[in-house]
């Protein structure tokens, strides 16, 4: 991939975006939106629900995947996903 989703704004972002901000500004957030990086699975997964809350595609649809998966700290749900 040469791009991936960001969970603080639902966003995919390219890695050379990512990558031209980390040189400017160095890697402690987001290309996007510069919220802050999460560092645990628990923060992640919080800021994508609150994402889904506000009836946000994107975020739904990653919160599909990690249910399908079992990411995050959550139980593999096929049901759920």
């Amino acid at each position: 991939d040469h791009s991936f989703f960001k969970a603080c704004c639902s966003k995919r972002i390219c890695n050379g975006c990512t990558m031209a901000a980390a040189m400017r500004r160095g890697f402690t957030d987001c290309a996007f939106c510069r919220t802050p990086y999460s560092d645990n699975d628990a923060d992640r997964l919080a800021r994508i629900q609150t994402r889904v809350g506000k009836k946000d595609p994107a975020a739904m649809n990653s919160l599909g995947k990690e249910y399908y998966f079992g990411e995050l700290g959550l139980q593999k749900d096929e049901q759920k996903a």
